[in-house]
């Protein structure tokens, strides 16, 4: 038996292209094409596919949303995208959005079948170009953690072994003040000691 997939795309010679490659094979058929999600979506327990290749650019729904509708209505759905797109804030928002790969529409005919028999093997196909900019985003982000400007000039003294007393001299501050910038640095960088604040700032590069 044939997998079943569906093409929404509205890019009329695209699509017949996409359906001309994949029912030319012996795994699967193109049981119906859209040119929208609306449609695509009023006909999902009458497709009931095991792939949706799924255009992000749509007139009404665009491929994002109609991606989370299909999801919510079947979740063992698997969509992949197929677009020109390449920009890393859409594929994140299509991957987010539960698609499971995610290709550009220049691929070739083979790559096409590839990436459908990765998919129903349990697989994410996405691009080269697409896969390095996921790995890329998992990549060390910089640090959220803000600290004030006198709280940076209290850690750098302790970071260089001054004393309470040494740096309330050198800031012109009490040691109840320093002791209160203190309080809000454990809390900022959710640490119980003067050495793990110091180790910590200079691991985020806050210092």
């Amino acid at each position: 038996m044939k997998h079943k997939v569906v093409i929404i795309e509205d890019n009329i010679p695209l699509s017949e292209g996409f359906a001309e490659i994949i029912n030319h094979t012996d795994d699967f058929e193109v049981v119906n094409r859209y040119s929208n999600c609306e449609d695509a979506i009023d006909n999902l327990t009458y497709d009931n596919p095991d792939v949706y290749l799924m255009d992000i650019e749509l007139p009404g729904i665009n491929g994002v949303e109609g991606t989370k509708y299909i999801k919510k209505a079947l979740p063992k759905a698997n969509i992949i995208m197929v677009t020109v797109y390449e920009n890393s804030d859409i594929v994140f928002d299509a991957l987010c959005a539960g698609a499971t790969g995610y290709l550009t529409k220049n691929l070739k005919p083979d790559e096409l079948i590839d990436a459908l028999k990765e998919t129903i093997a349990g697989g994410a196909p996405m691009s080269i170009k697409i896969a390095k900019m996921v790995v890329n985003s998992f990549q060390k982000k910089p640090s959220k953690i803000e600290l004030s400007k006198r709280e940076k000039e209290v850690l750098i003294q302790l970071s260089e072994g001054n004393s309470y007393d040494s740096i309330a001299d050198k800031l012109f501050i009490s040691k109840n003040t320093i002791k209160f910038h203190l309080k809000n640095i454990y809390i900022k960088l959710q640490v119980n000691s003067n050495i793990e604040a110091v180790q910590k700032a200079n691991k985020e590069n806050l210092l």
